[in-house]
């Protein structure tokens, strides 16, 4: 039986009661207690239990009605609060979702303990639709896809919000110009995309203006010089290319590399130029030099510089003028000189 009903039926109830009881006894009766009377109808003392008995079982059964109805709405509310729990943990957010249920407590403390990756090759879906577009988002991020839905609000510093940014980086060459122009708000795998892009993309003239503002590694260091190579008319002077190398504590290899890739599209004085200063300035630069000049059949400058080495100093390149000598025709590239 429902609240109301009961209401209802007992005040009824009381009521007949009364009725009947003074249709009997219509006269009244006094109760006197330390000298206070009180006289009423026989019918009122009759009910006057009833009434008391049934305004104590209205305001048990409306407690406890309360309780219930109190209940119902923490775990109505904390139902809803798991799932902006699990939105906040999906986006790689932190979250400070308050819950009143003990069980639920329990559960987030659970999840707050779990890492939440979206699976890439496996088909999801649920009855909420918000979570199935954040993950659909969170699919696309990972597959290289840039995304610029504000709904899904990341946490910047997030693994997630970084590879969105990488994303952009790939998406926008615009944004990687911006990005090199003040790298000192991007963190340096951010700036080393943006570098390669611009690279890839721009012009030399627009790359000549960005690289000084960035910290190069070696892959970004052989990537400009091969932009420089394919532009020479436009490419590196050479006291950049020294600040460069020497920035990248270039060791010989890696000049005889530099070299071999200037020497198909360098006019040979400017590349004699480049390389005889390199090798004034970076001791270690000497054998591509060397290299450079057997490229150009400069025998007498070679024969030259190695009067101002030891014997024992560029065994290979010596070997080489000693063939020529003897009228046997070798290239660097047929000598083991490399180590």
């Amino acid at each position: 039986m429902g609240l109301k009903k009961y209401i209802v039926f007992s005040i009824l109830l009381i009521i007949l009661i009364f009725g009947y009881v003074f249709s009997v006894e219509p006269g009244e009766y006094k109760i006197t207690v330390l000298d206070i009377s009180l006289t009423l109808p026989v019918a009122v003392w009759v009910i006057l239990p009833l009434i008391v008995l049934f305004i104590g079982s209205v305001s048990h059964m409306v407690y406890y009605s309360l309780k219930s109805y109190l209940k119902y709405r923490s775990i109505t509310k904390d139902e809803e609060n798991v799932m902006q729990s699990i939105k906040a943990y999906l986006l790689q957010k932190g979250d400070k979702t308050t819950f009143k249920t003990k069980a639920f407590k329990d559960l987030t403390n659970i999840l707050s303990q779990v890492n939440f990756e979206v699976k890439k090759d496996t088909t999801f879906t649920t009855s909420n639709d918000e979570i199935n577009k954040i993950v659909s988002l969170i699919k696309d991020i990972n597959n290289g896809v840039y995304v610029q839905d504000k709904t899904i609000k990341l946490d910047p510093t997030s693994k997630l919000a970084h590879q969105n940014l990488l994303n952009k980086i790939n998406a926008e060459i615009d944004f990687c110009v911006e990005v090199l122009k003040k790298p000192m708000n991007y963190s340096s795998d951010v700036i080393k995309q943006a570098f390669l892009n611009v690279v890839e993309e721009k012009s030399m003239t627009t790359v000549k203006k960005l690289y000084e503002n960035v910290t190069l590694d070696k892959e970004m260091g052989k990537k400009l010089f091969e932009k420089s190579a394919k532009n020479p008319d436009f490419a590196i002077i050479n006291e950049e290319v020294i600040k460069i190398t020497k920035n990248l504590e270039y060791d010989k290899n890696d000049f005889l590399d530099l070299a071999k890739l200037f020497k198909d599209s360098f006019q040979p004085d400017d590349l004699i130029s480049l390389f005889e200063d390199l090798s004034k300035e970076i001791e270690c630069s000497t054998e591509a030099y060397f290299y450079v000049l057997f490229e150009f059949e400069m025998i007498d400058k070679i024969r030259e510089l190695l009067n101002t080495y030891p014997d024992e100093d560029f065994l290979a390149f010596r070997a080489m003028i000693d063939l020529k000598d003897s009228g046997k025709q070798y290239s660097l590239e047929n000598l083991c000189y490399r180590s």
